[in-house]
């Protein structure tokens, strides 16, 4: 991305209202906040990811000639406009989480302070790569969870929606806790790990079963996985597996990593029998993995029978998140500077109360169980409102206020999820490797309840406003008719 031009990876309306900006001179600043309204899987959570991506758009955007001759040739746009286009570049700031937060419905994950024009243009881009990165995310953090510790590789690049989805959603994927993807160009880009076995055609190619294990573990002596379901996993590929593993540990050869996969069938019944058979040979070591159509349910469902599968193999359920396949982040204006640069708080008001806004310049605190290092709630509120742990804090449901919590002084730590990423047009922000963000990432889900990893009535954590701002809202919603 950072190679390309996406400046017009945008609706027309951004630059329709952009044009109606330039005509009336507004210049005002603006505050834009991108949230979620809800979980995706109906779970207890989201990952944050797709920030590298965002910064890297940020830092390209421009219009070139091609750009503007072709929104000439639309005949909407007037030549002042146009030639403001031609020098265009973002100059505003930009807040977010860290890519591999942990995060939750309402929450300004990205917070947008530019002139309006300026933040309006960049609304659709920065929706289409969060949004999808926080799906693919999501869902493996989800897979990963139901994996209990067992290792799993993304491999969906064939069934994803395009190239691109197949290379983000691999980033994406990484970051959620995955330990590999199939992924080559992936693997160059991001700099994570390649794995891989062989496809049914390898063995099909050859004469026998046999020869062709004992092809690839010949080709591949330190990383031996057979595939063993091509024509009978129980009766021929387990057999044969074992056959080839027994030569060569006559020879003296031990692979670093070794085993077989099996990719249809009763995952649980074959996966039992491969590691009884596996075992009475000698080979407790050898790793068992298993593909085929596998999501997260599935994965804790053969868990649950028992299973005997080290390694799972995850494609088109996980890069495609099959079952929720799209993430509801939205974009919406929150504050605008008065003439003394003072931020005149915004708020949409709708029938549906979930579509309701939260108004002004905002950040959110994370509030920490000092005795469990969990999560206790989340904290929306004011940019200049600041706390001391010391004291004791009054928490409240703004959907049902009089539901309150009270944290003693002293029993809880408190964090500021934002972090400064684009200060005055300008890059601050130093982005980690996707293996440093994965391990952040491993972290953040350690400070979720389990009540809120589970699948089924997911337990959703609190996200409270402060007093000022639930204050600042009622008072909004009065008054605007």
């Amino acid at each position: 991305m950072s190679s390309s031009n996406l400046t017009l990876l945008t609706d027309l309306y951004q630059l329709t209202m952009m044009q109606g900006y330039f005509k009336a001179n507004n210049k005002n600043v603006a505050v834009f906040d991108a949230f979620y309204r809800k979980n995706p899987c109906d779970g207890g959570y989201a990952i944050f990811a797709g920030l590298q991506q965002v910064i890297e758009y940020i830092e390209n955007l421009h219009f070139d000639e091609d750009d503007i001759n072709y929104l000439r040739g639309l005949g909407i746009f007037d030549e002042d406009f146009l030639e403001y286009l031609s020098d265009f570049h973002f100059t505003g700031d930009i807040y977010a989480f860290p890519e591999g937060t942990v995060m939750f419905p309402r929450e300004p994950m990205i917070k947008v302070i530019a002139p309006i024009m300026e933040a309006q243009l960049i609304e659709t881009a920065i929706l289409n790569i969060v949004n999808h990165q926080s799906l693919i995310a999501t869902k493996a953090a989800r897979v990963c969870y139901a994996a209990q510790g067992d290792g799993v590789m993304e491999f969906g690049l064939r069934r994803a929606q395009g190239p691109d989805a197949g290379l983000y959603g691999a980033r994406a994927a990484m970051i959620g806790g995955c330990k590999g993807t199939s992924n080559v160009l992936a693997g160059e880009m991001f700099d994570v790990p390649v794995l891989g076995t062989h496809a049914h055609s390898w063995i099909m190619s050859f004469p026998d079963e046999y020869t062709a294990f004992k092809t690839y573990a010949e080709l591949y002596p330190n990383a031996c996985t057979l595939l063993v379901d091509t024509y009978d996993t129980l009766r021929s590929g387990v057999p044969n597996a074992i056959r080839v593993f027994s030569e060569l540990r006559d020879k003296g050869i031990h692979p670093k990593s070794y085993g077989i996969r099996i990719d249809s069938g009763d995952l649980a019944y074959l996966s039992i029998e491969a590691r009884r058979m596996l075992d009475e040979a000698g080979f407790e070591d050898a790793v068992i993995s298993a593909s085929n159509d596998l999501d997260e349910y599935l994965i804790e469902s053969l868990k649950a029978q028992g299973a005997q599968i080290n390694v799972w193999g995850v494609g088109t359920n996980l890069i495609t998140s099959k079952d929720n396949p799209s993430f509801g982040g939205v974009y919406k204006l929150a504050a605008i500077a008065d003439e003394d640069g003072n931020f005149v708080p915004k708020i949409k008001k709708s029938e549906n109360i979930e579509k309701v806004t939260n108004p002004g310049n905002k950040k959110v605190y994370r509030i920490y169980d000092n005795d469990t290092g969990k999560v206790k709630a989340d904290l929306i509120c004011l940019a200049d409102q600041v706390y001391d742990v010391s004291e004791e804090l009054v928490l409240f449901d703004p959907n049902a206020p009089w539901k309150k919590t009270t944290l003693p002084g002293g029993s809880y730590t408190m964090r500021s999820l934002h972090v400064p990423v684009i200060k005055n047009g300008e890059t601050v922000y130093t982005s980690p490797s996707v293996m440093e963000i994965r391990d952040y990432c491993n972290k953040e889900k350690k400070t979720l309840w389990d009540g809120c990893k589970r699948f089924a009535f997911a337990q959703l954590p609190r996200v409270d406003l402060s007093q000022k701002l639930y204050d600042m809202k009622v008072e909004l919603l009065h008054a605007v008719e």
